[in-house]
């Protein structure tokens, strides 16, 4: 006796329910925690998403927009005037999230404080931040291809504590790794944009705490589905390795 061959589709894995409010799977919904109504801020906030970070499943930026009242996000590897056109100093002072290099220095968060201050009390002028959302690779290349346009106009800033020669942190307080961050001081985008808004905004340290909850949040729900991982050798970079070398002769 013959048989035929099964041309049926294969069995397909069926699809996980997912929020209509926060766009995330059930079991790790955050409705719960999200501000609603959206936290209105006198600091617009753009933030600019590399291509591939709006695909992961982890990115914080669309926390972000749904905290915020004032926050918006665009795709793109670099700011051009065509997607953004510069304020003119009388009509915004605009600020970009990013750690200093040596040829490219950035005020401290606590410095440019007193600063934002007296703008605010002089001049009543709305204050823009830009942040970067991607890995630290691709946001160094998309600050790179940014900053010729961006420096006509935007001031670089960076959160206190930033520390390229410590290791990164993470966001778990223990074995278990989400992301973890390249350099100290390093943190998500959500959480670098609450630091901005808790040292800047009237009601900042409430807005802060406000953010910082979504954020724990989103990390409790994740750590139940994520395995323990072994710590991995920091490995130093060559020109490191040969110091230290020599430091033991």
């Amino acid at each position: 006796m013959e048989v035929e061959p099964d041309t049926s589709p294969p069995s397909q894995r069926p699809r996980r329910s997912i929020c209509d409010n926060c766009d995330r799977p059930l079991p790790v919904c955050l409705c719960h925690v999200i501000p609603v109504p959206p936290i209105p801020t006198t600091t617009q906030i753009l933030i600019v998403q590399h291509p591939h970070e709006s695909h992961h499943k982890l990115s914080t930026t669309p926390l972000l927009t749904k905290s915020l009242l004032h926050a918006t996000a665009l795709t793109a590897r670099r700011l051009t005037p065509n997607l953004l056109q510069p304020p003119s100093p009388a009509t915004a002072a605009t600020f970009y999230l990013f750690p200093p290099t040596s040829t490219s220095p950035a005020l401290t968060l606590s410095e440019l404080k007193k600063t934002i201050t007296k703008i605010k009390i002089t001049e009543n002028t709305p204050v823009v931040l830009i942040a970067f959302d991607a890995t630290w690779k691709h946001a160094k290349e998309m600050v790179s291809a940014s900053e010729g346009y961006l420096s006509k106009f935007a001031t670089r800033v960076c959160l206190d504590g930033f520390d390229e020669n410590l290791e990164g942190g993470s966001i778990y307080k223990s074995e278990l790794v989400l992301r973890k961050e390249p350099c100290g001081g390093c943190v998500s985008t959500l959480e670098a944009v609450a630091r901005w808004l808790g040292a800047v905004e009237k009601n900042g340290p409430v807005i802060e705490e406000r953010l910082i909850r979504v954020l724990r949040e989103m990390v409790r729900l994740q750590a139940q589905f994520l395995k323990p991982m072994k710590p991995r050798p920091k490995v130093l970079k060559k020109s490191k390795q040969i110091m230290d070398s020599r430091s033991k002769e």
